[in-house]
């Protein structure tokens, strides 16, 4: 699997469980029904699937390194559709969390 793949991957499955959480939060939090909050469940089902298309074979791996794209990306959603403004601190974090991901994902290892 490329690196390009791999990285497509973990885009669509933040977008599924980012935006899935973001439905529930949306249809409960801010009373905008239950309409809301299926799509979300159905987002985060979708998110479940997408990771196991990653090549590597070892599932503590994945998701290991799809938590730091979750959390940049979570700052990035919040960013686009809840006008949140992260801090110096916030942007640090979430280039921390990926260089992480870069780590656990594509650095290069024994056979």
């Amino acid at each position: 699997m490329t690196v390009t793949r791999s990285i497509l991957l973990f885009l669509t499955a933040a977008i599924a469980e980012i935006g899935g959480a973001w439905l529930v939060w949306q249809g409960v939090r801010e009373h905008r029904g239950w309409v809301w909050v299926g799509a979300g469940v159905l987002a985060l089902a979708a998110y479940g699937f997408v990771a196991t298309f990653q090549s590597d074979p070892n599932f503590g791996r994945i998701l290991a390194a799809y938590g730091g794209v979750f959390v940049a990306g979570s700052l990035a959603w919040g960013v686009v559709f809840d006008g949140f403004r992260p801090d110096r601190f916030d942007i640090f974090g979430a280039v921390v969390c990926l260089v992480g991901v870069g780590l656990i994902m594509y650095a290069p290892r024994s056979a």
